[in-house]
């Protein structure tokens, strides 16, 4: 299954080489791993659905213990085969939606690496391992959202996702890692297990909480869930692909996997209701007020990726039952009015809903998509979607305050669903009118089949549903509920109960609000200044700013001045070192060291004067070329320093480097601009206190560490095997050529890149009249 899994990247990577060579047709290719994958899980079901699991494992850091763990199980095979079965009918899709697309290939190899990702993230049992997927399918959507770069709102909302989701995924990580440090383990597998030491740690509220932030982030809950409308600016297959059935239930899926370690507790219960509820209900109530017929399904999402936070918070067996079946019946029905929305706009040039009537007649298969789509949405019996909504109904009744509220959020929600589905299905294609909307061009099958699946999809898996769906769905439940083992009986008729009143009064409702609707609507411009205060306003705000301080940043400490360059360095240098000695109270004895002020020789106080006397006499002068020979007056006295104090390898070295640059700062003297002084009295005393501070500092920790020997593994293994295994006597060298040679390199390679851009530089000749 590893092995299987990794093999997208060669798919992935190989699709714009292929495209070269074998243009549309490509996509056969590419149909060949969800193919694959569809035909594994399948095979892999009988296993899973026995009550088994299956395995597998590559080492990839064996000596840190990270390894990429693969499990497959109930939960996992669900999304597994949801994954694999959506991305074979996208790849069918996008051959007619982006035929003659010159980036046809480039858009394969981000579809498939997100592919891989999502497989990657429901089959992680290792949570370094479900990181790294959980982060590319972030990079890999910022891919697909920002295909059409071209346009700067599809720029701005790939922008918007991956800051979104990566911030979100940054926390993920953080909480991740403190559960698995407060459980010992880093497989979910075996986190599970120790759910009741998990809960009783003081580390469990700040692993919840962060663990909730990245799954909300991902899955479009308030106050993140601006991200996801945004992101209706990608191509059809894109948001069918991403933002209906597999990207947005991540965070779903994760939640699902955590709720053995982290669940039934009040936080968990409550904030995941809360959230969840808040989420669905403004869902629905934005669904209603747009008119773009993706930004209604965008919203419709959302308000159902709530609904199924709300009943994955709520917990029990009945809910989590709902979670899963309302789970596949909105991945099916959503992903057939997202690629219906498409091929309309593709055929009609719109996907305004004012601008759409009487499609049916000229759109016949594609408005019988729409059609079984919007049945299963408005939950009408025979399709699934009518056991995910009685399903629903039947976790929410009760009478406590949060079931009251859950069941409010649920009605609402399904009232805005039968509203819109009305609208996608009866207003566009079979509402008789006059002058129905003309066509383009003639739909092609590629446009109107993968739909047309999803919809007889829902409306089979609705008919025979205790043969096809059932037994994934138990085993999917047994994964999040291991101490149970739920029966799952999915049926069409109860009876006459109070959750099929509340059905028939949704679809009643439903109908109302569309009757209605078109008169009273609430158009998007007169709630435009609610937008001004809401978390899309909130994040360009603070995106803004942060460009705008960036820039003033930048542009004051980037000003093109090289002292200021060295100023912010030393004083950054010294600030960090006067904090450590204070936090450390690292202390000079000077009153012990006074007597060695008596061994001081006489050519070393002659030639501490000389550098002394340099310095001042540099301080004072106005030649630049005096300047140059001071400097390395004061560069050679260090070099006799070196050599009186036993070291003529570095003394060689510094009179090797001082000679040098005298002779190019001669030679380049005359290119240099005429010497200026400072206009300001105060920023040469300014600079000078900056100097002295540097050299005080500097001197201090030189004593410091000559008082305070470090005491060294790695200094005695250099003193001794120098000689005996690096063959030399000078130890300094023998570190530098044997003992760190690859990184003598590296610095040999540095200097030798920046040798190469001066002499480049020196080779510029502005143009005449030009810039010197």
């Amino acid at each position: 299954m590893a092995y299987l899994l990794l093999s997208g990247f060669v798919f992935a990577f190989s699709a714009p080489l292929l495209y070269r060579w074998m243009g549309e047709r490509v996509f056969l290719l590419m149909l060949l791993f969800p193919l694959l994958f569809l035909v594994y899980f399948s095979v892999q079901a009988p296993v899973i659905l026995a009550g088994n699991s299956i395995s597998d494992t590559i080492n990839w850091v064996p000596a840190l213990g990270l390894n990429l763990q693969f499990r497959l199980d109930g939960l996992s095979l669900l999304f597994s085969l949801l994954i694999s079965f959506f991305g074979l009918l996208i790849i069918l899709y996008s051959r007619g939606y982006l035929g003659q697309h010159p980036l046809l290939g480039r858009f394969y190899m981000y579809l498939i690496l997100f592919m891989v990702a999502m497989l990657g993230v429901v089959t992680s049992d290792n949570i370094f391992c479900l990181f790294l997927f959980w982060e590319l399918t972030s990079i890999s959507s910022y891919l697909l959202i920002g295909f059409n770069h071209e346009e700067e709102k599809a720029r701005s909302a790939a922008w918007q996702a991956l800051l979104v989701t990566g911030a979100g995924g940054l926390a993920l990580l953080g909480g991740l890692l403190l559960l698995g440090q407060v459980s010992g383990e880093s497989t979910f597998s075996g986190m599970l297990e120790s759910g009741a030491s998990v809960k009783a740690s003081p580390l469990y509220l700040p692993s919840l909480l962060l663990i909730l932030l990245g799954c909300f982030t991902k899955s479009a809950q308030f106050p993140f869930h601006f991200w996801l409308p945004n992101a209706m600016a990608a191509p059809t297959p894109v948001s069918a692909y991403l933002h209906s059935a597999t990207m947005v239930k991540a965070g779903i899926y994760l939640l699902a996997r955590l709720t053995p370690a982290l669940g039934g507790t009040d936080v968990w219960q409550y904030t995941l209701v809360s959230v969840g509820g808040a989420t669905a209900l403004l869902g629905a109530i934005l669904a209603l007020q747009h008119t773009d017929l993706k930004a209604i399904l965008a919203y419709t999402t959302i308000s159902s990726l709530g609904l199924l936070v709300t009943m994955t918070g709520i917990g029990t067996e009945l809910a989590m039952k709902a979670m899963l079946v309302f789970l596949v019946a909105h991945a099916l029905y959503k992903g057939a009015l997202f690629l219906v929305a498409g091929a309309v706009d593709h055929s009609t040039g719109t996907r305004e809903l004012h601008a759409l009537q009487g499609l049916g007649s000229s759109m016949r298969w594609t408005g019988a998509a729409a059609t079984l789509g919007s049945l299963s949405m408005a939950g009408v019996i025979p399709f699934v979607g009518f056991m995910g909504k009685e399903l629903l109904y039947e976790a929410s009744l009760g009478l406590s305050i949060m079931n009251i509220f859950v069941l409010t959020t649920t009605v609402v929600a399904g009232v805005a669903f039968v509203a819109v589905a009305f609208m996608l299905s009866l207003r566009v294609f079979w509402r008789k009118v006059n002058i129905p909307t003309p066509v383009q061009h003639a739909t092609s099958p590629f446009l109107y089949m993968p739909p047309l699946v999803l919809g007889l999809c829902g409306l089979v898996l609705g008919l025979f549903a205790n043969l096809l769906l059932a037994p994934v769905l138990e085993q999917a439940a047994h994964s999040v509920l291991p101490r149970h083992r739920p029966e799952l009986v999915l049926a069409l008729w109860h009876g006459l109960t109070p959750v099929l009143l509340l059905s028939l009064l949704t679809l009643l409702m439903g109908g109302l609000v569309y009757y209605f609707l078109p008169g009273r609507r609430f158009h998007s411009t007169s709630l435009n200044w609610i937008y001004n205060y809401g978390p899309d306003s909130i994040y360009h705000l603070v995106f803004n700013g942060f460009l705008k301080g960036s820039k003033y940043f930048i542009r004051n400490l980037q000003n093109g001045y090289l002292r200021n360059y060295i100023i912010y360095i030393i004083l950054f240098f010294c600030g960090l070192l006067i904090y450590v000695l204070r936090r450390d109270e690292l202390v000079v004895h000077l009153s012990e060291r006074r007597g060695l002020i008596q061994e001081i020789r006489l050519y070393e106080v002659v030639l501490s004067v000389l550098v002394a006397g340099a310095l001042l006499y540099l301080l004072g002068t106005r030649s630049r070329l005096t300047s140059i020979v001071v400097m390395g007056l004061i560069g050679y006295s260090a070099a006799l320093f070196y050599i009186l104090f036993g070291a003529p390898d570095v003394a060689a070295t510094q009179l090797l480097i001082e000679t040098l640059t005298v002779v190019m700062f001669v030679l380049l003297l005359h290119k240099m601009p005429a010497f200026s002084y400072l206009s300001h009295q105060f920023l040469r005393y300014y600079f000078i206190a900056i100097s002295v501070i540097f050299g005080a500092v500097m001197t201090y920790v030189l004593l410091l560490v000559q008082e305070h020997a470090v005491e060294s593994e790695l200094k005695r293994f250099y003193g001794e095997s120098s000689y005996l295994q690096g063959h030399g006597k000078n130890i300094v060298n023998v570190i530098l050529v044997d003992f760190r040679g690859l990184d003598t390199m590296g610095e040999i390679t540095v200097l030798a890149v920046a040798a190469i851009g001066i002499f480049a530089l020196l080779r510029l000749y502005p143009k005449k009249g030009g810039k010197t």
